[in-house]
């Protein structure tokens, strides 16, 4: 499958690739649908380029810019001057995704990643994912407010702390008394 690094996005123009790439995974977004089923997919897909980097290291995407295909390590490059502590974002996107699950932006949760065991409009996304630094301070404060938000959305809370090349993770779970 071809896509096309346009700026910020990959775009897989083809429809049939489109359709086949986001019904073996959830990966992207078609155009102009915004809750799309997988039998309503006939237009070109948006990747991210967490997702495209992704698709790219396994094989199952090239990347074009200007009808040149772009090596993984020039994607990588091309990320880390688009995120903010990219190559851990990277990591916990890849870990969870290696594990079968569905990733998606976490942005309207004000976390890095919601995480869905099979995928949007199958299943409610159980998990929000924050990515911490080993030296990152975790305030009782920002604790607070991850467990409010996670209450309010009925899913768990994850941290996720990259060490090296393995994530540590920690989930807390809210409750009443």
């Amino acid at each position: 499958m071809k896509g096309n690094l346009v700026e910020n996005r990959i775009i897989i123009w083809d429809i049939q690739d489109s359709k086949r790439l986001f019904c073996s995974g959830y990966y992207g977004k078609p155009i102009g649908i915004p809750k799309p089923k997988p039998d309503q997919i006939d237009v070109p897909l948006v990747l991210d380029l967490i997702e495209g980097l992704y698709l790219l290291e396994t094989g199952i995407i090239d990347v074009h810019l200007a009808h040149k295909t772009i090596s993984a390590s020039a994607m990588r490059d091309v990320c880390k001057a688009k995120y903010n502590n990219f190559d851990k974002k990277y990591l916990v996107y890849k870990t969870f995704r290696d594990l079968g699950y569905v990733v998606t932006p976490g942005i309207k949760f004000g976390c890095d990643f919601a995480v869905y065991k099979s995928g949007p409009g199958i299943d409610h996304a159980p998990y929000l994912v924050h990515i911490y630094g080993t030296r990152d301070a975790i305030t009782t404060t920002s604790l607070v407010l991850a467990g409010r938000l996670a209450t309010t959305v009925r899913k768990q809370f994850i941290l996720a702390i990259p060490r090296g090349k393995s994530v540590d993770f920690m989930a807390l779970d809210w409750w009443k008394a």
